[in-house]
C-alpha cells in the first residue's frame, strides 16, 4: 500500500522527462521511457491490488498539504478501494498495451515521436490521479488534465487545420460540462465545508433528504460534467471528430481514459445520485437515448474510426443506463470488458489503416482477411464481444447483466430494457457490417507490406492478450443460469452497493435467449445487406429518400448543424456586432495612445549620432534655462 503514490507518479515522471529532454533522446530510449513508465505503473498496481485483496479495506495515503488558505484546505491524498482498484488495473494495463503497440505503430513519425509519448504519459497519469483522488478538487485536477491531453493528442498532427479544429471542438464542448461540474463542486463545498469524497457522501446522506432541491441541483451539475467527458447526448458531438488523432490515441481515449471518466464520477458519487432520484432517472434516459442514436448512426458510417467512435458512445450509454437504475456493479463490469474489446478493435483497425496507406474508408477496403490475418482474427473477436455473441464472448456477460438489471432492478423500466435490446440489435449489425466490409467481399485495395512495423512482437503481443481478455473476462461474473459466478460483484460490493431486484414476468434465462437471438439476428442482417447482396443498400441510397436518410444518419443526426444554427452563428454574430461598443472604444483609445507613444519613442532611436548630440545639447540648454529662471 505504501507504493500507491507511484502508480500515478511514474507516468507523470515519464511525461516530465520526455517533455524536457525527449527531443534530444534516441527514439528507442524515448519509447522505453514512455511505455516503460506505464508498464511499471501497471506492475505496481498489480502488487498493490494483491496487498489490498485479503481484507479489502479502503486505504488512504496522505502525501502532503496542497492548499491551506482562507479557511480552505486540501491535501494531495490518494484513496484505494475496490472501485479504484478495478479502475487503476484497467487504466494501467490497457494503457501499457496501447503504449507498447504505439512504440512500433508510431515509428514512422518523422517529428514528434517523443512528444507523442510525453502526451500519452500525461494522459495516463492524469486519469490515474482522477480515479485515485481522495478529494473532489484533486479529482477535478485529473479531470482537467485528461481534457488538456485530449486536445494535445487529437491535434497531434497539427499541420492539418482539420485536426486542430477537431481538437478545439473537443476542448470547447467538454468545457461546457466541466463548467457545470465546477459549479456543482462549489455547491458541495458551501454545504459541507469539505471536498473529501467520503465526508461529502456521509454528510449528504445524513443531512439531505431524498429528492431535496439542493441534492438534485448538485447531482445535475455533476451529471453535466459526466455527460461532457463521456460524450453522451447532448454533449456528444466532439467524439466522432476526435478520431483525427493517431489510432493509439483513439484507443486510449475510448478504452481506458477520458470517456470513462464520467462513468467513474457517477459511480464514485453514487450516494449523491441516490439522493436525487430525478437526476438518476435522467442518467438512465440520457444513456438510453445515446445508445440508440449512436448505434443507428454507426450503421451509416464509412470511416472505420468514426464507426468505432459511435460504438463507444453507444456502449457508454449502456453504462449510463446501468448507473441510472442503480446497477453500479453492472456498469463497472461493462466498463472493464469494454476497455478490452474496444482497445482490441482500435488497435486492429490501426493495422488495417496503416497497411492501406492511411485509408479509413471501409467502402474502399474488402477481402483483407487473408492479407492481414492477425488483424482479421483480432477484429473479429473484438466485434464478437462488442456484439455480445452468446456464451463465447465477454461482452455477452457484461451487457446481459445491464439488460437484466435494467428490467429487474427496483429502479428499472421496461422502456429502458426495450431501448437496450434495440441497441443490442444495432450493435451486432454495425459491428459485423465493419467485419464484412473490411475483411470479406471483393478487395478494393491491396494491403501494403512496406510498413513492417506491425510485424513485431510489440504489435502482436498486445493484440493477442487483449483478444484473450475480450473472450475470457466475462467469466468473472456469470448469471445463475450459467454457473452463477459472482467474483466481480463480490469484490466491488465493498465500494458500491448491490442492486435490489424485483420479480418480473420474464426470467433471466429467457432474457438471455432473447438477447442472444437479437445478437445473432443483427449478424445475419449485416451478412444479408453488406455481404450477400449489398445492392439492397446501394439501390436504396441511390433513391432521393435513401440518400437523404443516409446523409442524415452519417452526419450524426445533423446535431452539429443544429448546434451551429442555435449557438455558434448567434455567438459569432453577437461578437461581430458588439466588437465596436462603447466599452471596447475605451480600450481601443488606450491602444492607440500606446501606439502613438511607441512611434514617438521609436523616432528618438534613429541611430544618427548628430541627432543624439543635438538632443543632448537641447536637453542641457533646457535644464540650464530652467535653473536660470529660478
Amino acid at each position: 500500500m505504501e507504493l500507491l503514490w507511484l502508480i500515478p507518479a511514474l507516468p507523470l515522471a515519464g511525461f516530465v522527462i520526455l517533455a524536457l529532454a525527449g527531443a534530444r533522446m534516441p527514439r528507442p530510449l524515448a519509447a522505453s521511457i514512455g511505455a516503460g513508465s506505464v508498464g511499471l505503473s501497471a506492475l505496481i498496481a498489480v502488487v498493490t491490488a494483491a496487498a489490498f485483496f485479503p481484507d479489502q479495506r479502503a486505504h488512504t495515503q496522505n502525501l502532503w498539504k496542497w492548499i491551506d488558505a482562507g479557511g480552505f484546505s486540501s491535501d494531495i491524498s490518494l484513496t484505494l478501494d475496490a472501485l479504484s482498484v478495478v479502475m487503476v488495473l484497467v487504466i494501467t494495463f490497457v494503457g501499457f498495451m496501447i503504449h507498447l503497440y504505439a512504440t512500433e505503430s508510431m515509428s514512422g513519425e518523422k517529428d514528434g515521436y517523443s512528444r507523442f509519448f510525453a502526451y500519452m504519459n500525461l494522459f495516463v497519469g492524469s486519469m490515474l490521479l482522477l480515479v485515485l483522488a481522495d478529494n473532489l478538487l484533486l479529482l477535478y485536477l485529473g479531470w482537467e488534465g485528461v481534457g488538456l491531453c485530449s486536445y494535445l493528442l487529437i491535434s497531434f498532427w497539427y499541420s492539418d487545420p482539420a485536426n486542430s479544429r477537431a481538437a478545439m471542438k473537443a476542448f470547447i464542448v467538454t468545457r461546457v460540462g466541466d463548467a457545470a461540474m465546477a459549479v456543482g463542486l462549489f455547491i458541495l463545498y458551501k454545504e459541507f465545508g469539505t471536498l473529501r469524497i467520503t465526508e461529502v457522501m456521509n454528510m449528504a446522506a445524513a443531512q439531505w433528504s431524498s429528492g431535496s432541491t439542493i441534492a438534485v441541483a448538485a447531482a445535475a451539475l455533476l451529471l453535466g460534467g459526466a455527460v461532457g467527458k463521456s460524450a453522451q447526448v447532448p454533449l456528444h458531438t466532439w467524439l466522432p471528430d476526435a478520431m483525427a488523432g493517431p489510432t493509439p490515441v483513439s484507443a486510449l481515449i475510448h478504452a481506458a481514459t477520458m470517456v470513462t471518466a464520467g462513468v467513474y464520477l457517477i459511480a464514485r458519487m453514487h450516494i449523491l445520485f441516490t439522493l436525487a432520484p430525478q437526476v438518476r432517472i435522467a442518467v438512465a434516459v440520457v444513456g438510453a437515448t445515446t445508445l440508440l442514436l449512436a448505434g443507428i448512426s454507426a450503421l451509416a458510417q464509412s470511416d472505420i474510426k468514426r464507426a468505432l467512435a459511435y460504438s463507444t458512445m453507444s456502449q457508454i450509454g449502456y453504462m449510463f443506463v446501468a448507473l441510472g437504475v442503480g446497477a453500479w456493479t453492472a456498469a463497472i463490469f461493462h466498463f472493464m470488458v469494454h476497455a478490452f474489446f474496444k482497445a482490441l478493435l482500435f488497435l486492429s483497425a490501426g493495422i488495417v489503416i496503416d497497411a492501406l496507406h492511411h485509408e479509413r474508408d471501409m467502402l474502399r477496403m474488402g477481402g483483407l482477411r487473408h492479407q492481414l490475418p492477425l488483424a482479421f482474427w483480432c477484429f473479429l473477436i473484438g466485434a464478437a464481444s462488442l456484439s455480445a455473441l452468446p456464451l463465447i464472448s465477454a461482452g455477452f456477460y457484461s451487457k446481459d447483466l445491464i439488460l437484466w438489471e435494467s428490467l429487474a432492478s427496483a429502479n428499472g423500466s421496461a422502456w429502458l430494457w426495450a431501448a437496450g435490446m434495440a441497441g443490442a440489435l444495432c450493435t451486432s449489425a454495425y459491428a459485423f457490417r465493419m467485419v464484412f466490409l473490411i475483411f470479406y467481399g471483393k478487395a478494393q485495395s491491396e494491403a501494403s507490406y512496406r510498413i513492417a512495423v506491425h510485424s513485431g512482437l510489440r504489435t502482436k503481443a498486445p493484440l493477442i492478450i487483449l483478444a484473450l481478455l475480450a473472450l475470457l473476462a466475462g467469466f468473472l461474473q456469470t448469471p445463475e443460469s450459467l454457473g452463477g459466478i459472482s467474483f466481480f460483484s463480490a469484490f466491488i460490493s465493498t465500494a458500491l452497493p448491490s442492486t435490489p431486484t424485483i420479480g418480473t414476468a420474464m426470467s433471466e434465462g429467457t432474457m438471455q435467449y432473447l438477447s442472444g437471438f437479437l445478437s445473432l439476428l443483427g449478424i445475419f442482417l449485416a451478412y444479408i445487406f453488406f455481404l450477400y447482396n449489398p445492392d439492397y443498400i446501394r439501390n436504396f441510397i441511390r433513391k432521393p429518400f435513401g440518400f437523404a436518410l443516409h446523409c442524415f444518419l452519417s452526419s450524426g443526426w445533423n446535431v452539429d448543424r443544429l448546434y451551429d444554427i442555435l449557438f455558434v452563428r448567434p455567438f459569432i454574430y453577437a461578437a461581430q456586432t458588439n466588437c465596436r461598443d462603447i466599452i471596447n472604444l475605451f480600450f481601443l483609445l488606450v491602444a492607440l495612445l500606446h501606439k502613438g507613444a511607441n512611434r514617438v519613442l521609436c523616432a528618438s532611436q534613429s541611430g544618427l549620432v548628430r541627432k543624439y548630440a543635438f538632443g543632448i545639447a537641447a536637453g542641457a540648454a533646457l535644464i540650464l534655462g530652467v535653473v536660470a529662471l529660478k
